[in-house]
Order: structure tokens, then sequence, then C-alpha cells
């Protein structure tokens, strides 16, 4: 099936082709005709399969609709919870591209920028939200945000949302919703505390579930090669010289981590940039705009960055630390390999991260291929490097004055 095919607006066709979306995928698939018909759908799926479209498609042609046929602003409609600012603001750009030609205003609120911008946009009247549960609670709060009218409840990264301590703010959302409403729950993986949340607040959903046996996309090529933890600059630094018109995100597991790697990138010539948590919020803005643009090729991100965000055309990502979380390797190798393209991952493991390495290969089913490397090889690596050779300079320097220092010597003998 074609989404041609679907009875849906010819106008949101219109933005479906331009965006180069000929045939849906299979969540895709699944999904949009339940929602259409206004049903409850919980949808389980892996990174990387077209989750955001799966419902933006659907409600956005709701939400038309119900707008030509009501004449008065009703206040808004459909509120989309999502747990990062990131991924926030990723899922807002799909539903604008989308609904470009339609007569549905979606907007984005969340925490770390000043929200007097936001609450003007809110008092001119929104159809469909998308917020981070921080900065819609403060809103809330300050009697800024109603969400008595809201029709559509979409819960995103669902699991992601849980493992950020966010159940409670879901909880209590639920509370200044109408009851009678949809709901549409997506979420990458399932377990017992997901169900437990799931279904005690969808009503007689269409359970969805898209699992293959690999949770790896065939589309990503992922190895591991064994190195030590002192020596993974050297091999990033050769990777990037390797691949200088390539785009690669490099995962690390802490601030800390991502701010020396930065700096060991510069030692050697290479530009790179960070992203994390201790960012303001204008500045992760920035670093993703250049990052996406192609301006900066190397970005280096703890695993704020790997949820959900959906990058274009990284031909690498990097695990230079292995994920504390199992869940977080695919997450992480998500990031490339996305839509019709094809990429690769590499896993740069030390002797002390060779427990985790067990650890995802047991959740994957399967091992993970090793790139052998030879002793002279990796020796190689090491000694090419800039930041490992000699200051040459420096070196002629010292020599310069030891020599003027043995002629002062000699002059004084004679």
């Amino acid at each position: 099936m074609k989404f041609d095919q679907y009875r849906i607006s010819p106008d949101l066709k219109e933005s479906i082709a331009k965006l180069g979306f000929k045939r849906p995928t299979d969540i895709q698939f699944k999904a949009i005709p339940h929602i259409l018909k206004g049903e409850d759908v919980l949808a389980i799926a892996q990174t990387g399969t077209g989750k955001t479209a799966a419902f933006a498609i659907p409600v956005l042609n709701l939400l038309h609709e119900r707008k030509l046929s009501q004449r008065r602003p009703d206040g808004i409609k459909c509120l989309v919870l999502a747990p990062t600012r990131e991924l926030a603001i990723q899922i807002t750009d799909v539903f604008l591209e989308l609904g470009r030609h339609l007569k549905v205003k979606s907007f984005c609120i969340f925490g770390g920028v000043e929200q007097e911008s936001q609450i003007q946009k809110l008092n001119k009247g929104l159809d469909l939200l998308v917020a981070t549960p921080g900065r819609m609670f403060d809103l809330i709060s300050q009697g800024h945000l109603n969400l008595s009218r809201v029709e559509i409840l979409i819960l995103d990264e669902a699991d992601h949302m849980l493992d950020l301590g966010f159940l409670r703010d879901i909880e209590d959302v639920l509370r200044h919703l109408p009851k009678r409403r949809q709901t549409l729950f997506f979420s990458a993986t399932i377990d017992e505390k997901i169900k437990k949340l799931a279904y005690r607040i969808v009503n007689k959903a269409i359970r969805i579930q898209i699992s293959p046996k690999d949770p790896v996309t065939k589309k990503v090529q992922h190895s591991v090669v064994y190195i030590e933890m002192d020596d993974k600059r050297f091999f990033l630094e050769r990777l990037v010289n390797q691949h200088e018109e390539e785009k690669i995100l490099v995962f690390v597991r802490t601030k800390v981590r991502a701010e020396r790697v930065v700096k060991a990138m510069a030692r050697v010539g290479i530009e790179a940039l960070s992203i994390h948590g201790d960012k303001e919020q204008s500045d992760r803005l920035q670093v993703m705009k250049e990052f996406r643009s192609g301006k900066t090729k190397l970005l280096i991100a703890t695993d704020v960055s790997s949820r959900g965000i959906d990058i274009p055309d990284v031909s690498y990502v990097i695990n230079y630390d292995m994920p504390e979380q199992v869940e977080n390797y695919v997450h992480r190798i998500g990031r490339t390999g996305r839509g019709a393209q094809s990429g690769y991952a590499i896993s740069f493991c030390s002797p002390s991260e060779k427990i985790i390495l067990e650890e995802i290969e047991t959740y994957l089913g399967k091992p993970i291929t090793v790139i052998e490397m030879g002793k002279e090889d990796y020796k190689d690596t090491i000694n090419f490097s800039e930041d490992h050779r000699p200051d040459w300079k420096a070196l002629n320097k010292e020599m310069a004055a030891f020599e003027q220092s043995q002629k002062k010597k000699r002059k004084k003998k004679k």
C-alpha cells in the first residue's frame, strides 16, 4: 500500500510526497489505520522504524478534519509528551513539515529557555502541543496552560520517560486531561513496568509490536575493537582522519569524558563539538544545528542524544565508552542506518569493559563481530598520532641550546 491510497487530506498527501515518503514502514502500516479510527494504540517498535510519522500523519489528519467542522477555536486538542528537549523539538519539526498545508497549529515547549515567548504562543491559540514534563507543569501551575480540551494524548519513548523518573509526572498529567480521549503509547522496549503503565492509561488498546529477532537494524554494520582505555583517543583520531567528509557521532559515558575527548581532538587539529546535560539549551540547539547541517562533522555526546534523535547522514557511530545500560547499545547505534541509508557502528572496548560487552551480546542473542588488529598496526596508530609525536620544534630548540652551552664550555677551556 502507498501513502496516496490512504483516505487522508490531499494537502497532507502532498506534504508526505515532498518528504519523499512513498510506502509506509511496518509500524506506520499497522498503526495509521487504527489511529484514524480513533482507537487507542500501544505500539512497541525499535528505533529508526518511523514511529513519529506513524502517529503524526493520522493525528494531523484527525485534527485537520475536526477543525474544518468546528468554527470556533477550542483549545489544545492534542498533547505529545517527550522525555528530552531534543526529542520534543524533533517531533515538532515532523508535525510542522507534514502539517504545513493544514489548518493545524503545532508548537513545542521545553525548559532551559525563557518562558515568555512560549506563553505568548500559547495565548494565540494552538491545536497541538509537544512538551517535556517540567516546563509543561510550570506553565500549568502558573495558569498559562489549560489541557481540559485535549482529545488525543501521545506518549513517545515511554520507556525512556520511566527511566528518567517521569512516572509521577505522567500520572499527574492524566488528572488534567479529560477521561474520554484517544491515547497513543509508543515505546522502543516493553517490560512489566511499561505494561503496567500502558494498560492503566489506554482503553481497549490495539497492541502493535514490531520486534525482529535482531534488535539492530540490518542497515547498520556493527563491530567491536579491543583498545586500552588510555589509547582510545588515538584510534578516534585515526578514524576521523580516514573519513574526513563523513559525519561521525561519538558516545561517551559522562559529561566530563565528553569535554576531555573534545580537548583531545583539538590537540590534534580536529574540530569537535559536545552535547550533554550541563550545556545551556541554546548551546545544545546550536550544536545540533551545526551537526545536522554538516558544518561540524564530529559530535561527542552522552546518552542524552541516543534516544529517538533523528540526525541525517550519520555515517559512523562510535561507542568510545561502552554503554552502562545494554539497551542503550541499540539506541546509540540506531543513530546511523536510518531511513534508506546504511551505516557503521564501532565500539572501542577496553579490558575493563569486556563484561559490559558480554552483557550486550547476551541481550542481542549473538556475538558482535570483532575487528582484529595486529600489534604493529596498534603501535602505528599511536606512533603516528599528532598527540603522540614529539614536539620537534621544542626538541630543536633544546638541541640548539645544548649545542650553544657546549660551545661556551669549549671556549672557557681554551
